[in-house]
Formats: structure tokens, C-alpha cells, sequence
């Protein structure tokens, strides 16, 4: 894929998430001085703006004031009605164009909110979803995709999650004919709920090399290269996961059979600050959405992540990859 000869900034959300903007511009600092990242901070600007002095960066990243901030309590449309918030403010400047991507790590509910109506969706999108990669036994990663931005989708809606998440192993981590798995009970045909059973037959109908049913133990496995749920499920599992790492690793530990260097390796593989958050796919632009409690070096992670995801365009593909699919409702 050929990247962008010229990127916008980074646009970030200085007030999200639980520690903004300590963190936040921190993190901005840290993407551009390190990683070269142009950056836009939007927030309450006087206080972006002593925090940028006290990195000594006053004059090195541009702030772009927002009146209010959406609280990490709001989980949705009320979002969207702050039209003065850092999070409306931001995702406005990178639907003009003014801005390459979108960072936050404030609540994904509202991310959503005002990405939808500040961005957009893509030509037949649905509904967004959030994907995120899970490191594999085989060494890759699959894509868990919704990971939480539509808690109770239709069949349709998960059947496109399906085509935006292969268009995304696609464009994004170079699989040029991604296979996709559906989360369910078992792995036999008609096995699970009424939402599950109908989202296969939507699946298996669309432009998808469609695995079928997959099972929980087959998360990390890479049995697929995209496993596909609603964003209830996604949102219960990618955090199973992460605790349960935490867990085996921790008693691993304890028990005295592994190097601490080893342990160390694998648990950066599942530490969010290695990835930097999640990508909300099903928008006309990238949107990047970092875990709230976020501290700097998560933040520049996630600025780092976007810049690259602009810079490559995934979304054109992304969204042609819906064209034509039997997924209507």
C-alpha cells in the first residue's frame, strides 16, 4: 500500500480519559519530540497550555481551545450534544479535513457519538466497530472486531463488522485473503443465540472467506485472522483476556519456571501501551481510542499508531470491501 505523500496531524483529545491532561499532553509531547508525530491538542486551553510549559514544548504543538469536556461517565449520545466539548471540537476538525486522525481515551460510547456525527460513517456503514489485535500462538495477530463500540448490534450490522474487520486485517496487517471466524457456544453450524445463528447466515452470503463458528479457547490461537462478535461479547472477552494474562503470568512467576525477561516479553505483547488502543473502523477517517487510564507513554503510542493508519488510508479499502455485500437490512 502506498502511503500518503503528506499526513495532517494527529488530532488529540487533551481531556480524555482519567488522567487528562497530565498525561495527554504528555504523551502529545512524546509522540512528537521522539516519534516525529505532528500533533493537535484539543482542550481547555490554559491548561494545555501550562502543561506543554512544563515540558518546556510552549510553541511546539498546536492547541486548538474546546470549552467543555465530555465526562468518563457519559456512555453515548449525550456526547454528541456538547458540541463545545474537546471531543466534538476534535473529531469536527478531522471531518474538514483540518486533521489526519483522531485520538482519545475518553469513553468509547461518546468517541463513538461524536465520531459518527462529527466524521461520519462510510458509504454503507451500518454501525462502527472498534477493532483490536490480539497477539496469536502462530506468532501474527487476529482481529477482534467489536471490541465495544456497539453493545447490542443487529445481524446485519455484525455481518458488516465482519467485512469491516477483514478489510482491516487487509489493509492493515497484510493478509491479502483474511479468513473470519464467528464467536459463538460451538463450533458446529446453528450453534448459538438468535443474533449469532442469523449473523452467520448474513456472513456466509457476503464477500467473506467465512471460517464459521469459532469458541472462546480459539481467541488466541489464530485459527482466523478475524474473529467477529457483538460489542457486548468483544468488550467481555478482550478484557478476559488481558486479566487473564495478568493472572497466568503473575502465577508463572511465582512459581519460579520462567525467566523474568521471558514474562516480561509476553506481557508487553498484551500490554495496551504496546498497541496504543483500539481503531474504530466504519468512519471516513481514523479514529484511534486509547484505554482511559492511559498514561503518557499509552497516549503517544496511540499517536503513533494513528499517524501510520492515515498515513496508509486503510479506510478507502475498508469501506470498498462493503460494496456489493448482502448485508442490507
Amino acid at each position: 500500500m502506498t502511503p500518503r505523500t503528506t499526513v495532517p496531524p494527529v488530532v488529540l483529545d487533551a481531556m480524555g480519559g482519567d488522567h487528562g491532561p497530565a498525561e495527554t499532553v504528555a504523551g502529545a509531547v512524546a509522540a512528537w519530540r521522539t516519534h516525529h508525530v505532528p500533533i493537535t491538542l484539543v482542550g481547555d486551553e490554559p491548561r494545555v497550555v501550562a502543561e506543554l510549559r512544563r515540558h518546556s514544548a510552549s510553541g511546539e504543538i498546536a492547541v486548538v481551545h474546546a470549552d467543555d469536556a465530555v465526562p468518563m461517565t457519559e456512555r453515548g449520545a449525550g456526547a454528541a450534544a456538547l458540541a463545545a466539548s474537546s471531543l466534538a471540537v476534535g473529531c469536527d476538525l478531522v471531518g474538514r479535513g483540518l486533521g489526519g486522525a483522531f485520538v482519545s481515551a475518553g469513553s468509547t460510547g461518546a468517541v463513538v457519538s461524536c465520531a459518527v456525527r462529527g466524521i461520519g460513517r462510510a458509504a454503507g456503514v451500518l454501525r462502527p466497530a472498534l477493532a483490536v489485535a490480539l497477539p496469536a500462538l502462530t506468532g501474527g495477530a487476529s482481529v477482534l472486531v467489536d471490541a465495544g463500540a456497539t453493545a447490542d448490534p443487529s445481524p446485519a450490522m455484525v455481518a458488516q463488522f465482519a467485512l469491516l474487520g477483514v478489510g482491516y486485517a487487509r489493509a492493515v496487517l497484510g493478509r491479502p485473503d483474511p479468513t473470519a471466524g464467528l464467536l459463538s457456544i460451538g463450533s458446529e453450524p446453528g450453534k448459538g443465540n438468535r443474533l449469532t445463528c442469523q449473523s452467520a447466515e448474513l456472513i456466509a452470503a457476503s464477500p467473506v472467506r467465512f471460517h464459521g463458528n469459532i469458541e472462546g479457547h480459539d481467541v488466541l490461537t489464530g485459527v482466523v485472522d478475524v474473529i467477529v462478535t457483538d460489542g457486548f461479547t468483544g468488550n467481555v472477552v478482550l478484557k478476559n483476556v488481558e486479566g487473564c494474562v495478568r493472572t497466568a503470568l503473575t502465577m508463572v512467576a511465582q512459581a519460579g519456571i520462567a525467566s523474568p525477561d521471558r514474562l516480561a516479553e509476553v506481557a508487553r505483547r498484551y500490554d495496551p501501551q504496546t498497541h496504543g488502543g483500539a481503531t474504530l473502523l466504519g468512519l471516513r477517517g481514523t479514529v484511534v481510542v486509547a484505554h482511559g487510564s492511559s498514561r503518557a507513554a499509552t497516549i503517544a503510542r496511540a499517536c503513533v499508531v494513528a499517524h501510520a493508519l492515515a498515513a496508509q488510508d486503510p479506510a478507502a479499502g475498508i469501506g470498498a470491501g462493503l460494496e456489493g455485500a448482502a448485508t442490507r437490512p
